[in-house]
């Protein structure tokens, strides 16, 4: 094995995995800079979920090389990899993963508490997140009283409260409407800027890829240097754009 460059947080080299079958990804590599917002783009079913989760330990390559901060994660059992996501890690998916039997701001505080942290702590820094996400008043409320927008802005919250070192998010903004994208997306990479967080974008949306420092297109698994996306008001009758990256 080779080590990574020491600038890379994040670092990947011929990643290959399929789905029953089916290729997922055929041989991407790719680094990620500390501090850098990367956004990962292409259509539907390019590849890109798959390689957030083996970015993030979710997924083991069935070959190639994964590495965080010079540490191989390909090589790490399941305990080793569940400790790295919780304490390292954030995660926003394209629908809130929320638990329902907790509130706004406990859902929020949750990969906190899992790390031992206590529970005013957990509970002052999730609060905080929610203000500035605009869902304060709602801490106290369950995820099912809640609209799609407010659910998703507690993924946000929850991710950024737990200080990461790297935030995977895979289509964040894609069950949302236009003005809620906007104020979500805004918050997510201000926020990254000014805590050092690096950022992982999957997105198949030109508007949301253009808020990454840098963008790298994917198609059918692999990386590629153009690719066609829709854009933001694509569903509005507007044709699709074409990214080089």
């Amino acid at each position: 094995m080779v080590a990574p460059p020491d600038n890379d947080v994040i670092w990947a080299r011929s990643l290959h995995h399929s789905h029953n079958g089916s290729p997922g990804l055929g041989g991407v590599s790719l680094g990620v800079r500390d501090g850098e917002i990367l956004a990962v783009t292409g259509p539907r079913g390019s590849g890109k979920t798959t390689l957030l989760h083996c970015l993030s330990g979710q997924l083991v390559p069935e070959q190639g090389e994964v590495w965080f901060n010079s540490v191989p994660v390909h090589t790490m059992g399941p305990r080793l990899r569940e400790q790295l996501r919780r304490d390292r890690f954030g995660w926003i998916a394209a629908e809130p993963q929320l638990v329902p039997e907790l509130s706004t701001w406990e859902n929020a505080a949750l990969p906190l508490l899992l790390r031992g942290v206590s529970h005013r702590v957990a509970k002052k820094a999730a609060t905080e997140w929610l203000e500035r996400l605009d869902i304060g008043p709602l801490a106290q409320k369950r995820p099912h009283t809640l609209l799609q927008a407010q659910r998703q802005r507690i993924s946000v919250a929850r991710a950024l409260a737990a200080s990461p070192s790297v935030i995977f998010a895979d289509e964040p903004t894609a069950t949302l409407r236009h003005a809620e994208r906007t104020q979500l997306l805004r918050t997510l990479t201000t926020a990254a800027r000014s805590h050092g967080i690096t950022v992982v974008l999957a997105t198949h949306d030109a508007e949301v890829a253009a808020l990454a420092d840098r963008v790298i297109g994917m198609l059918d698994g692999r990386r590629v240097t153009t690719v066609s996306l829709p854009a933001a008001s694509d569903t509005e009758g507007r044709s699709a754009c074409s990214l080089s990256v």
